[in-house]
C-alpha cells in the first residue's frame, strides 16, 4: 500500500489537472485592423489579470499561432503569456488551406523551441481551428460566414498536428476543435468529436433569432446549447470558448444590445461558469474588424475599466 507521503505528489498532480482556467479571446489584430504586438498582449494581459471586482483573469484563447504580418513568425502573444504568467489556449487558423495550416504548425513549433518551458508549460490545449465545421455548414453558407474546412479536413488537421508534435514538448497537451453546437451535433462532424480530447463551445443567445432569445431566456439558452455539444461530446471535456452579450448593435430578433443586458448576462452566465468551467470570454477588448455595428468588449482598447460592475 503506497503511504500519505507517497501519494502527495499524484494528489498535487491531480489537483493540478482539474484546476478550471477562467480567461478571454485575444485576436491577432485590433478592431481597426492593426497588428496587435508584444507590448499590447502584455497590457491586455495585465488588464484581465487586475480587472475591479474579479479575482483575475489569468488564460487567453488564441485563434492563431502566426504574429500578424508575418508569414510563420510565432505571435508575440507567447512571449507576453510568458511575461505576464498568463496560461495560454493556443489557436491554429485551420480554414486557409494545407499551406496556411503549415505555417501555424510551423510557428507553434518554433515558439516550443525557442521559447522552452516558459511556454510549453503555460499551454492549458491546443485548439486545430476555430468554427471552421460551422462557416462550412448548410447554415454558415447561408449567413456568408466565410471560408470554413470540412469535418475530414480538420481531422486530417489533427492527425497531422499529432505527428508533428510527436516527441516534443507538445505532445502531452490535450487537442480540441472549437465550433458552434449547430456544427457540433451535425453527423458528418462526429468523426472530429471522436479525435480530439475536449470540444470547444462558442454559442451567442443574442445571434439565435430563430427562437425567443431576449436577455429574459439568455441563460437557459445558453445552458441548452452546452447541453447540445455535450451530447456528442462522449464524455470528454467541453470548454466554453466563447460567449457574451453585447454592450452595442442592432437589435437581434428579441435581444436588446445594451450595457445593462451585457452586465445582466456576464451575472447570470459568466458568474455560474468562472471557476467551475474552463471558459473563455468574448470578450476583454473588441477585436473583431467585421463587427463595426457590434461591441461586446468588458473594457475599452485605451484602458482596463470595466464598462459595468463585473462583480460576481
Amino acid at each position: 500500500m503506497r503511504t500519505t507521503a507517497a501519494l502527495a505528489p499524484l494528489l498535487a498532480l491531480a489537483t493540478a489537472a482539474s484546476a478550471q482556467v477562467q480567461g478571454f479571446n485575444y485576436g491577432a489584430t485590433n478592431n481597426d485592423g492593426s497588428c496587435r504586438g508584444y507590448s499590447d498582449f502584455v497590457r491586455y494581459f495585465n488588464d484581465a489579470k487586475n480587472l475591479p471586482g474579479t479575482s483575475g483573469f489569468t488564460s487567453a484563447r488564441l485563434y492563431t499561432s502566426i504574429q500578424c504580418g508575418t508569414a510563420a513568425s510565432p505571435i508575440e502573444a507567447f512571449r507576453a503569456a510568458i511575461d505576464t504568467d498568463t496560461k495560454i489556449l493556443v489557436g491554429l487558423w485551420a480554414s486557409a488551406g494545407r499551406a496556411a495550416y503549415e505555417n501555424e504548425l510551423n510557428a507553434l513549433l518554433a515558439a516550443a523551441r525557442d521559447l522552452g518551458p516558459a511556454f510549453t508549460d503555460r499551454i492549458v490545449g491546443i485548439s486545430v481551428g476555430s468554427e471552421d465545421l460551422y462557416r462550412s455548414s448548410p447554415q454558415g453558407v447561408a449567413n456568408n460566414a466565410g471560408l470554413g474546412a470540412t469535418g475530414a479536413e480538420i481531422e486530417g488537421y489533427i492527425g497531422w498536428m499529432r505527428d508533428w508534435i510527436r516527441g516534443t514538448a507538445l505532445e502531452s497537451k490535450p487537442i480540441g476543435h472549437v465550433d458552434t453546437w449547430t456544427a457540433w451535433v451535425l453527423p458528418e462532424n462526429r468523426g472530429v468529436a471522436n479525435s480530439v480530447n475536449w470540444l470547444g463551445h462558442n454559442s451567442f443567445p443574442y445571434f439565435e433569432s430563430t427562437k425567443p432569445n431576449s436577455i429574459d431566456l439568455a441563460a437557459e439558452n445558453f445552458r441548452s446549447a452546452v447541453a447540445q455539444t455535450e451530447s456528442v461530446a462522449s464524455g470528454k471535456e467541453v470548454f466554453i470558448t466563447e460567449t457574451g452579450w453585447p454592450r452595442v448593435g442592432p437589435n437581434s430578433r428579441d435581444a436588446v444590445a445594451s450595457t445593462e443586458n451585457s452586465q445582466r448576462y456576464w451575472k447570470e452566465v459568466g458568474c455560474s461558469l468562472f471557476g467551475k468551467r474552463n471558459t473563455f470570454w468574448y470578450t476583454l477588448k473588441d477585436a473583431n474588424t467585421a463587427q463595426t455595428d457590434l461591441s461586446f468588449a468588458v473594457t475599452p482598447l485605451e484602458n482596463g475599466t470595466p464598462y459595468f460592475d463585473l462583480t460576481c
